[in-house]
Order: C-alpha cells, then sequence, then structure tokens
C-alpha cells in the first residue's frame, strides 16, 4: 500500500510513537507499504517550531531534525505539481486549511493514501484516508460524478 502521512503522524512516528494506535504504527514502518512525505509536512513542522508550538530536543534546529528524520527513515516525495495545486479545489473538505487541501490533493492525485488522526480531513472527499485515531480500516471517499 502506498501511504502519506499527515504531517502529525510522521512527527508522532519519530518522536512520540506512543502516541500512534500500534495499528497505524505497525503499518507506517511494515516494509510491506511504500511511505510517502509531501513537502508541505516539512514547512508545516518547521512552522510549528518556529512558533513553538512543538519543540525540538538534542539541540537541534528544526531543518536539522527534518534531514536526520529523512536519514533515519527514508519515505518518497510526494512532490508538489501543478496537478497537485489543481487538485486542491477538487478534493472537498469542510475547512480551508491550505495545509490540509494540499495532504488531501496529493493523494489524490498520486493515488496514496492518506494517513491521518485528523478528524476534518478524515471527514473529506475525493481521496482515501487511514484512520491513525483508532484501529480502524481504510475508508476511500469518493467525488460525486459531476463537481456542482
Amino acid at each position: 500500500m502506498k501511504l502519506l502521512l499527515d504531517t502529525h503522524v510522521w512527527i508522532w512516528s519519530h518522536a512520540a510513537p506512543e502516541r500512534l494506535p500500534r495499528r497505524t504504527l505497525a503499518t507506517v514502518t511494515s516494509q510491506k507499504h511504500e511511505l510517502w512525505l509531501s513537502p508541505i509536512s516539512i514547512w508545516e513542522f518547521q512552522l510549528l517550531a518556529d512558533r513553538g508550538r512543538i519543540r525540538v530536543q538534542g539541540g537541534l534546529t528544526p531543518a536539522a531534525w527534518v534531514r536526520q528524520a529523512l536519514n533515519r527513515a527514508p519515505v518518497r516525495a510526494a512532490s508538489f505539481t501543478r496537478e497537485v495545486a489543481l487538485r486542491t479545489r477538487e478534493v472537498r473538505l469542510e475547512h480551508d486549511d491550505p495545509a490540509d487541501r494540499f495532504l488531501a490533493a496529493t493523494a489524490a492525485e498520486y493515488d496514496l493514501t492518506l494517513v491521518t488522526a485528523d478528524e476534518r480531513l478524515l471527514a473529506g472527499k475525493g481521496f482515501k484516508t487511514l484512520d491513525a485515531r483508532e484501529e480502524q480500516s481504510i475508508r476511500r471517499s469518493v467525488l460525486p460524478q459531476r463537481m456542482p
């Protein structure tokens, strides 16, 4: 399975794996699955660190932490492309958080399953999700045939 890690799932998998349900942790650490990361998650991580919402330990800068995490557990890059940008207006979310829109659009464009504990993303349509809050299975959200 090809999995796109939401920012918090990626951070938790490195800094606080106990926050992930056992099945989710097993899924994201399994060699059976391809892990993908959007550059939006790296940007979001740095914003959270800059704003003091997360603290980077070990005397590392946010950029150094990211590099270390990517070296320790390599992931595929889900590049931000024109097609992803166009998809941001096609996925259905109840909110307009830009990072969430980019992640949902990336999952849709690359046919990835977004691993998230964010209820707002889990309620979205037009992309696949894996619920990282509980021991649940993949949910596929489908867009209607015609866009209003």
